[in-house]
Formats: C-alpha cells, structure tokens, sequence
C-alpha cells in the first residue's frame, strides 16, 4: 500500500500565507514534542496521548504527512490543530502562538486597508512581563503587604512565586516610570492596561493594591487583578485589566496554564469564583481548579475547559449570585456538552476560607458535587412549599426554564417524571408547561471554537466512523459496507462529506489519485492523511478478508449506536403523544423502520 501513502504530503505551497509560512518553517514532531515523549516508529512516531490516561502508547505522529491522530480519543490533525487541542486555543490564537514560536510576523500577512497599524503583540506581553517583576519586587519592600500575603492568606513563599504575586505602590507613576525607562511606549502601556489617562496625564492603574497576574493558557501575562490591601469604602476591593487586545473577560479562565495539566489527570476541572479561591486550591493540592472573571460563564470558556475534560464542577459562593448563576450555566453546558456538577460548599463560606479552616471539608465538598439539575432541583425544593397549589406553580416556573433548554430529550423526560412525582402534578400539566416556557436566554458571546471533545458515546461514534472509512478509501470492495450508512449515522462534517464523496465515486482509487487528493475532496486533505496513517498502523498487514468481516463488525456497530439512539428519542415522543393523535401513527412507523435496519443489519 505504500506507493499511495507515501505521496499524499506531495501538495505545495502555493503563494505563502501566514499558516503556510508557519508550518513550511516548523516540523509537526518538534512542536508535539515539547508536549508529549515521542519515539521513533517505523516512518512515524508514537507516545502517550496527552489526552487520556493511557498505558500503551497509541499516540502517532507523521512527519511525512505532517499530521497527527490519537487512537485513544479518536481526535487529531495538522500542527494547528494540536496547540488548539492541546492548550485550549482557538485557531487564531494557535496561530499567534506558532508564529512566535517559527518568527513569523504576522502583521506583514494582514491586507493594507488604509487602517490603523497593526498592534504588536509581542511588545505587550514584553510590557506585562516587566510589570509582573517590577510588582513582585515591589512586594518585597511593602511589609504590610507581605504579612497580609503570608499570614492572613497563609500562602507559603512558593505559592508566592508560581503565581507570581505582587505589590503596586501607592505612586501614581512608580510602574510608569519604570517601564518607559525601560524604553516601552506610553501607547504600549495604554494597550496593556496598565496605565491610564486621568486630568490629561498618564498615571498607574493600579496603586496600593495586591497584584495577581493573569495569564492565558501558554502561561504569557495578559493582564491583572488587583486587590485593595487598605479597607476603603470609596474604593472598590477588586479590579480587573480592562479589555485590550490581549485580555477579553469573557473568554478569560484564571490559572488554565497551571491547571490544565490536573484536569485531563483528574478528569474533571473546578471552577471557583475567586483568583484567590483557586491559589489556595493549588497550594493544598488540587491543581484542577480554575477561577471565571466573576460568576458570569461564557459558551467560550466552557468550550476551551471540554477539550481538557468534560466534566466541570461549580464552586460559586452560597448566595443568590452564585445560584442564579449555576442556573445561566445549565444551559449552556448542556449545548455545549459538559457535564456540569455543583460544589455545595457548608456554611457558606467560599473554597480559600473552607480552605484555610479544614482542607478535609474541601475535599469532601468537591467529592460530594451533585448533578446540576439534581441540584437545582434539590435547592427549589427546600425553598417552595410544594403542599400549596401556589408552591408548586412557583417551584414548576423556576425549572420549567432550565429544563426546557435541555439538548437531550430523553433528559428532559427524566426530570418531567422526578419534578411530577415530587409535585403530585401530571405529566402531561408539565409538558404543557414546558412548551410554553420562556426562560431568558443566556447572554452569550458568538465565538467559534474547533474540534472541541465530544461527549463519550459521541466520540466513540467517530472512532467507529473513522475505522470504517479508513477501510473504504483505499479498498473499493470494502465500500459496499457503508450501503446501509445514512449521514445522521456520522459524527463529523468531514465523515459525512467524504462518505457522500465515496458514494458518488465508487471507483474512486486513492492510489491514481494520491497526488491531488482526487477532485471533490478538497478541504479533506488532512482528515484523508489521518485515515491513511490509521490504516497503515492498524490494517496494513491483515488478510483481505478479515477486513471485510471488520467492516461488517463496525457497520454493525455504527449502525446499533444510532438506533439506540433513535428509539431513546422515540420513547420520550410516546410518553407525549396520545394514540388519537396523526403523530402517533408517524412515531411507529419510524419505530418499525429502525426494526427493519437492525434486522437487515444482522442477515447482512
């Protein structure tokens, strides 16, 4: 099979753009090496996949074809692709990464449109970094700051020094001068957020306050939150950077750089209202915690805490803050598919004083974490009188929201039967109420976020997916078995292109056509290189045959997950339909139909 493997990394550049330019001048290996323990394996190279807790390496990486796949969790991709999944970034934000890390200047590949000049990034994180050494040392000669670090936090010298802590002065122009001196612009300084313009001149953002640095998931400082060491009640006791070009609120995640490693280890990450909520955490041990910039999630930070695990617990403060939002967050974390989990913490005290009073009630608070519906649930229930026809109203108004924006069907029939047999009210009373319900939709920043991890069963489809058009492009005896193969039945939108490219080109052979991909797979070039390496490692040396029993085996298997599924959501659609009702008949004739594929699948 090698005279068409081999050739499909035969495409060149054409008229360099930016990517371009950053991927001639990185090798894939280097990059992904700096992440993962690599060795050589024949033409590639293999290691532990960073994504799961794995024994046996399965992780492979083509420097031919410069890409890479994960056996284990079925993602994978070109180099940009990595970073993204690897640090929690979106496209542009990889893109930034790799061209410092190649010495591209981005700036060169934006079109002159007669607009402001570009903003150099580098210069201010160059800036932040000064300013972060300039607070530490600070810190050193404010004694009272010190002691409020040291003894009223309890935060030991290391903790100190991974988070990198800090003092600003009382001088409306220390840091100002300092960084000027050191030749940054007064401009650069405004980008960064650290100076501001008051009275028609340039001063200190921050002054007499405890600094925290912020960071993006690479590590590089973005930013600052600053709390008042001195009680005053004209002042407030935190404030945040402003939005510049490297700090964004809404996408913003406190500690991911130091976190993000725990979590994929752990399987789960915690988000915790407070900066010095996850500091504290860390210091006693649990490294998967992270902070949002106050209690408001955002689609975006969600999505960035999947591609390291699926799982999130809540952590926000006992009080109606914190309650509404874990209610915002439901729905979201439900489109987005996290399982998301809420932290009761006792006597309402936030995760740094639980900590500091018994790390063992922390541990137990986060070991405890309910199911947020359940939660939820649970946390109406004891406020509402559920014995009062107007308790119940109450109580049906507060979940009939949340439940209603529910993606899964069949979860939103669970918690119709828990809150009807809780209530004594019908099912079909709550259904009624649920298509009428007009729950005020979360505020959410439109942002666009790839390859983000899918839930389990869903991932499992893709790797089945994945294996069975692995065996059909190359072998045109094996694409009979994707006859019964209907798109709905795929994960991904490459899947379902190239098995409509495979059905309209039976003929098809990959070999001829190595070169340019074949027409009619244009924007498939990587996900054909990572089905190419799959077949190279897993069925290159097995008997022709046996390939066609392993086709059949995950056509049966594609095939049995997506009737399942189907019959899931049948299921919730009897429970809701009357058999007087024209749908009725509809729902079994669908029923019948999926009886039908399952016994076609098995004479087959």
């Amino acid at each position: 099979m090698a005279n068409w493997t081999a050739d499909l990394t035969g495409a060149k550049l054409k008229g360099m753009d930016a990517v371009s330019e950053v991927k001639a001048r990185l090798s894939i290996e280097d990059v992904i090496s700096e992440y993962v323990r690599l060795k050589r394996s024949g033409r590639n190279y293999k290691g532990l996949s960073p994504f799961t807790s794995e024994k046996t390496p399965s992780f492979m990486v083509s420097p031919e074809k410069q890409i890479w796949h994960d056996f284990s969790s079925g993602r994978g991709g070109d180099v940009f692709t990595f970073v993204q999944e690897v640090e929690g970034l979106d496209f542009k934000d990889a893109l930034e990464l790799l061209a410092r890390k190649a010495g591209v200047d981005l700036e060169q590949y934006k079109g002159s449109s007669g607009g402001r000049p570009g903003i150099d990034k580098a210069r201010l994180h160059e800036a932040l970094k000064s300013a972060v050494k300039f607070y530490q040392s600070q810190l050193l000669k404010e004694h009272k700051a010190l002691e409020y670090i040291r003894k009223k936090r309890g935060f030991s010298k290391q903790t100190m020094l991974d988070f990198e802590l800090g003092y600003s002065p009382k001088s409306q122009k220390a840091l100002a001068d300092f960084l000027l001196k050191k030749g940054f612009k007064e401009k650069e300084l405004q980008l960064t957020g650290l100076i501001t313009r008051r009275g028609g001149r340039s001063i200190d953002m921050f002054r007499g306050r405890i600094m925290i640095p912020l960071h993006d998931s690479t590590g590089a400082p973005v930013g600052f939150t600053a709390r008042l060491l001195e009680d005053d009640k004209n002042a407030p006791k935190y404030i945040n950077t402003p939005a510049t070009p490297l700090y964004d609120k809404s996408r913003h995640i406190y500690g991911l750089h130091m976190a993000k490693q725990a979590i994929r280890e752990n399987d789960y990450s915690i988000i915790a209202e407070g900066n010095l909520d996850v500091i504290s955490s860390h210091q006693a041990g649990f490294r998967q915690v992270v902070a949002s910039a106050g209690t408001a999630m955002t689609e975006y930070q969600l999505k960035t805490l999947a591609r390291f695990s699926p799982n999130v617990k809540l952590a926000f403060d006992q009080d109606k803050a914190g309650l509404d939002a874990a209610e915002r967050s439901i729905p979201i974390a439900s489109k987005v598919g996290i399982e998301l989990s809420i932290i009761t913490i006792p006597e309402g005290k936030d995760p740094d004083e639980l900590i500091r009073k018994n790390v063992k009630l922390w541990e137990k608070a986060v070991s405890d974490a309910e199911y947020a519906v359940d939660w939820l649930i649970n946390t109406y229930k004891d406020k509402f009188d559920l014995d009062s026809a107007q308790g119940k109203r109450k109580f049906s108004d507060k979940l009939a929201g949340v439940i209603n924006e529910l993606s899964d069907p069949v979860e939103q029939d669970h918690y119709v039967h828990v809150i009807s047999d809780m209530t004594g009210v019908s099912e079909g009373a709550l259904v009624t109420k649920l298509k009428g319900a007009k729950s005020e939709p979360p505020r959410l920043k439109k942002v666009t976020v790839t390859n983000t991890l899918p839930p389990k069963e869903a991932r499992d489809r893709s790797i089945l997916a994945d294996r069975l058009l692995c065996l059909a492009l190359p072998l045109p005896e094996i694409r009979l078995y994707l006859k019964l193969i209907i798109p709905q039945m795929l994960v991904t939108d490459a899947q379902i292109k190239l098995l409509e490219f495979l059905r309209n080109h039976p003929e098809f052979d990959l070999s001829a056509s190595a070169g340019e991909h074949g027409e009619g797979l244009e924007g498939l070039e990587d996900y054909v290189k990572i089905l190419v390496l799959q077949f190279e490692e897993l069925y290159a040396k097995v008997d022709r045959l046996e390939l066609q029993y392993e086709a059949a085996h995950l056509r049966a298997k594609i095939i049995e997950y997506f009737v399942k599924e189907q019959k899931d959501k049948l299921r919730v659609l009897y429970s809701r339909t009357d058999e007087t009702d024209p749908k009725y008949q509809q729902i079994l004739a669908k029923d019948r139909d999926l009886n039908q594929l399952l016994k076609q699948v098995k004479e087959a």
